[in-house]
């Protein structure tokens, strides 16, 4: 995967413009995909849904399992958490630098041929992956449980692959399992292992553009816009300042606003959060000329999805939550979850003028209750929806600082 607050440490997350240019050199050999054992066609298994990302169970090597996300933004599949270098014992491991969206320098990752990945009943040997050598994107604080990495375009291409987002279960069949496939369907194009599709979208007193959009359900936010043809992305006239996360390379700074409406296939949903990636911090990395941005899963978890790779295709089916409100943090902070259990919640961050910086909230404050009820009754997402409806609702928040208990008063503002 709000930008408000639903990123990643430190700034935190739009974690999955990511990877860019990472594949190389760590091709798949021929033929090696994901298969099933014992001659099995289908499989359910269920995940964990958290900030629209989906969390499901991977053993490495027979080792785990270890929880990560699948993501349609990524190639190889990604450990972010080196700890598991030496659970893993991983050796003769080789190292490559790699370039990501944000400020700063490359930074360095390991890449491995020879790791076997399961999910379910189906198994990859030598799958094409690639490990970091320091967790850069704190995943775990982010999504308030161990986080241990990312796996995405080997899984998508070896099966069809349908997620029931309402019921929390995906279905990764064989493609030569005979099964009709629901859904309107929607023509991807498959490029550097990612799939793009085209979308139209409109804001306020202006025609609708049709654009070219990277199919993302590993970013949490609805829909980043990063530039029309050479030129920045045209952003509404309303718009605020927000920090949108960081790529491989640092922070990425920006603007959120809103869409009129937004139209993939026959769907159109309205009033679309939509965020304006600073220009110059990402033009000069992304590789595909006529990209103009990525649909998060903010969107597409509205929908019952089918990716079939095979057919160069995703199919949508709206399921109940599709009219739910496009939603952004209405205080204005940034929230992670800190210490060896996560149960710490802890402010990462405050938007100047927000309704948290109002409130006299800090940067480090450590969140213990909400209206005089214990934050350990919540989980991160659980708190986070808390800060995230409810405009002019009055909160009181008692926090720990420098070793004090204090208590501030909150009032949610909806700023765009």
């Amino acid at each position: 995967m709000n930008g408000l607050t639903s990123r990643i440490k430190m700034p935190v997350l739009k974690f999955l413009m990511i990877f860019l240019g990472i594949t190389m050199g760590i091709r798949p050999l021929y033929g090696q995909q994901f298969r099933f054992k014992d001659h099995r066609m289908v499989q359910r298994i269920a995940f964990s849904m958290l900030k629209n990302l989906i969390v499901i169970p991977v053993y490495i090597d027979g080792k785990g399992p270890f929880r990560f996300i699948l993501d349609t933004g990524v190639g190889p599949m990604i450990i972010t958490d080196p700890s598991l270098i030496d659970s893993l014992q991983l050796k003769n491991l080789r190292s490559i630098k790699i370039a990501g969206l944000g400020k700063g320098e490359p930074v360095e990752a390991f890449v491995s041929n020879q790791l076997t990945a399961t999910v379910g009943d189906a198994e990859y040997p030598q799958i094409p992956t690639a490990i970091l050598k320091e967790d850069l994107f704190n995943l775990s604080s982010y999504l308030g449980t161990h986080i241990h990495g990312l796996m995405g375009y080997h899984f998508f291409k070896s099966f069809i692959v349908e997620i029931r987002y309402t019921s929390r279960r995906i279905i990764f069949y064989d493609p030569l399992y005979r099964r009709k496939i629901k859904g309107t369907r929607i023509p991807l194009n498959i490029i550097g292992d990612k799939p793009y599709a085209k979308v139209s979208i409109r804001f306020d007193g202006q025609p609708a553009l049709p654009i070219s959009v990277l199919i993302d359900n590993g970013a949490s936010h609805a829909i980043s816009l990063e530039k029309l043809g050479d030129e920045p992305f045209p952003a509404p006239e309303k718009t605020i300042a927000a920090n949108l996360g960081v790529g491989l390379s640092g922070v990425i700074d920006g603007r959120m606003g809103r869409a009129a409406s937004l139209q993939i296939g026959n769907y159109t949903l309205n009033n679309v959060l939509s965020s304006f990636p600073d220009f110059h911090d990402v033009v000069n990395k992304i590789l595909i000329r006529d990209r103009s941005g990525n649909l998060g899963a903010d969107v597409l978890s509205r929908f019952n999805t089918t990716y079939d790779y095979g057919d160069s295709a995703v199919y949508l089916k709206k399921n109940h939550t599709f009219r739910r409100p496009f939603q952004h943090d209405m205080a204005g902070m940034e929230i992670t979850a800190e210490g060896p259990d996560l149960n710490h919640f802890i402010i990462g961050r405050i938007e100047p003028d927000s309704p948290a910086d109002e409130a006299m909230l800090l940067k480090d404050d450590e969140i213990v209750s909400i209206d005089f009820s214990s934050v350990s009754r919540y989980s991160l997402t659980e708190l986070n929806e808390i800060f995230r409806n409810g405009h002019r609702k009055l909160l009181l928040v008692t926090v720990i600082r420098s070793g004090q208990r204090l208590t501030m008063l909150l009032k949610l503002k909806q700023r765009i």
